[in-house]
């Protein structure tokens, strides 16, 4: 019974803050997405979520959960409690409802996106992507170099980190294997970057765009300076959100989302054909790729609200990540020397690939979603896409974090060996 409240919750606490925005100006210039990451910290941190046992989160061995059979046999066994139990099927649920939520988002995103202003962003993207592995590198050596006397086996760590900032966390959890990093090291590390991560989106989401037009081009679909009267017109607010519930956008939408249903379906089937560590490789491209030549289908495209919809998954996405966020970890002491690193990767990254941005003369919201795709991964392209007011650069992100999906897990064995070597 708890784990469908959790899920009343996720997909209907969205609506409560669209209703929230739609009141309240202060609200609404803090942000819907904002406002769904912090409702879902409040949610993972105030004492609901039982804490879990040491033995349980061995047992996890830095994945989400535990399968069902196995959690219900270690329980009967007395390896792990009731409460274990429970907090495994909560991280069950939310695990589920993100695997659902993205794929379906995705394509609505995509519907009524103008494919060819999009492709104009490429040539700069492409450019971004290599200064952002450039400025990774550098960083997580730097870090490496700082912290390796106190961090066990920091090289392992440098190679999971460069891993996780260019293909996201399947590829953390992949190199963790590989490398055969400590179990607890593993957790830690990812329990440090979600807490990054949400630091990072919220100044992206937030003041990010602001503060960068000052140093970089303005987006205008080919990274050429625009003017501050050019620009803030061309990112005046969607629609309302609410309008999903009109009863002139029901029926299309019901459409719409039937489609983005029916493409997951297909990513998903396609997922199963090939080995286990590229089955999110597949099912991103497959969606990415059925998203775009549905986008091409006139009567699709012009189906109004389908990027609003998508929107909304977005922020059930949002409360559901954010919950699983551990702000009590954070504050152990004797693994503070972890957390600066993971600072350092990922401020220390985006600090240099913004003064290359400058020199380069790369636009503002290319580096923003550059930095997003493989920082946070290509599910957050979306966030920060709504966030900017700037839908064709969904198809940049998405492009750009898979391709860091595809070479994270090289580019991590190499530089872990490589300052293993030094």
């Amino acid at each position: 019974m708890a784990t469908v409240y959790l899920v009343l919750f996720y997909f209907l606490s969205p609506l409560l803050i669209l209703y929230i925005c739609h009141i309240s100006k202060t609200m609404k210039k803090i942000g819907a997405v904002v406002l769904a990451y912090i409702i879902g910290l409040l949610l993972g941190n105030i004492g609901i979520f039982p804490q879990g046992s040491e033995a349980f989160h061995q047992l996890l061995g830095g994945h989400t959960f535990i399968p069902k059979e196995a959690a219900l046999q270690n329980f009967q066994q007395g390896t792990i409690t009731a409460n274990d139990l429970l907090l495994n099927n909560i991280h069950t649920t939310q695990d589920l409802v993100m695997t659902i939520v993205i794929p379906l988002s995705i394509p609505l995103l995509l519907f009524s996106l103008n494919l060819r202003q999009s492709i104009k962003t490429l040539k700069s993207g492409f450019l971004s992507l290599a200064i952002a592995i450039f400025s990774l590198m550098i960083s997580v050596a730097i870090g490496h170099f700082l912290f390796h006397d106190s961090i066990p086996e920091s090289w392992k760590v440098s190679g999971m980190m460069v891993g996780l900032y260019t293909g996201g966390t399947p590829n953390l959890a992949a190199l963790a294997t590989a490398l055969d990093v400590q179990p607890n090291i593993f957790i830690l590390t990812h329990t440090y970057d979600l807490i990054v991560g949400i630091l990072l989106l919220f100044f992206f989401i937030t003041i990010a765009q602001k503060l960068l037009n000052k140093i970089l081009p303005h987006f205008n679909g080919k990274g050429e300076h625009k003017s501050p009267l050019e620009v803030f017109k061309e990112s005046e607010a969607p629609s309302n959100l609410l309008d999903l519930f009109r009863k002139s956008t029901i029926r299309p939408l019901a459409v719409a989302l039937g489609i983005a249903i029916v493409i997951f379906g297909i990513g998903g089937g396609l997922s199963l054909l090939v080995p286990k560590e590229f089955q999110m490789l597949t099912v991103i491209l497959t969606i990415t790729t059925l998203g775009l030549a549905v986008s091409l289908i006139p009567y699709i495209n012009k189906i109004e609200m389908t990027f609003e919809l998508g929107m909304y998954f977005i922020l059930v996405f949002s409360v559901a990540v954010a919950s699983m966020a551990n702000l009590h970890t954070i504050f152990q002491i004797e693994y503070l020397n972890l957390f600066l690193y993971v600072l350092v990767a990922v401020f220390g990254s985006m600090i240099i690939h913004i003064i290359l941005s400058a020199i380069f003369k790369i636009d503002t919201d290319t580096t923003i979603v550059t930095i997003t795709a493989l920082s946070t991964s290509p599910p957050f392209v979306p966030v920060v896409a709504g966030a900017l007011k700037n839908k064709n650069i969904i198809v940049l992100g998405i492009t750009i974090g898979v391709i860091g999906y595809a070479i994270g897990n090289y580019l991590g064995v190499f530089i872990a060996y490589f300052l293993k070597g030094l």
